[in-house]
């Protein structure tokens, strides 16, 4: 998937008035931030032993799906592929957290992403670099 078929796809699934731009790095950005966004509203559910809110679970489920499709694995390599196996494990973890399955971690899965997201930010001023 392009990522320009990517932001349209997202585009197309709600995104709760998120302005998708149009630079590949800010796009990730972007579905990493709303996945970190609703994986803590999940992992605040299960902190609470609260029901998931549905529109939080499809917005994970939605944003690692896009995140995983938009992998170049000709490119990206052993890098592309464990990204892929991390997505997975949380995608495998909020299916198995809404059906309240027994050893469920969706802290676990909320705090990969979050460093996910903390190292994609910080690669930000040398993609802008290149860039431009």
């Amino acid at each position: 998937m392009t990522f320009a078929l990517a932001r349209n796809k997202y585009r197309q699934t709600g995104t709760s008035g998120v302005n998708i731009p149009d630079d590949p790095y800010q796009i990730i950005r972007v579905i990493l931030s709303e996945l970190e966004q609703s994986l803590s509203v999940l992992k605040a559910a299960d902190a609470s032993n609260s029901t998931y809110p549905q529109d939080h679970v499809n917005k994970s489920l939605r944003a690692i799906y896009l995140l995983q499709s938009s992998l170049d694995f000709e490119q990206g390599g052993d890098i592309a592929t464990s990204l892929f196996e991390l997505y997975e494990y949380c995608r495998q973890t909020v299916l198995q957290a809404f059906r309240r399955e027994e050893g469920a971690d969706i802290a676990s899965a909320a705090d990969a992403i979050t460093g996910i997201l903390d190292a994609w930010t910080e690669i930000g001023p040398q993609v802008e670099r290149q860039a431009g």
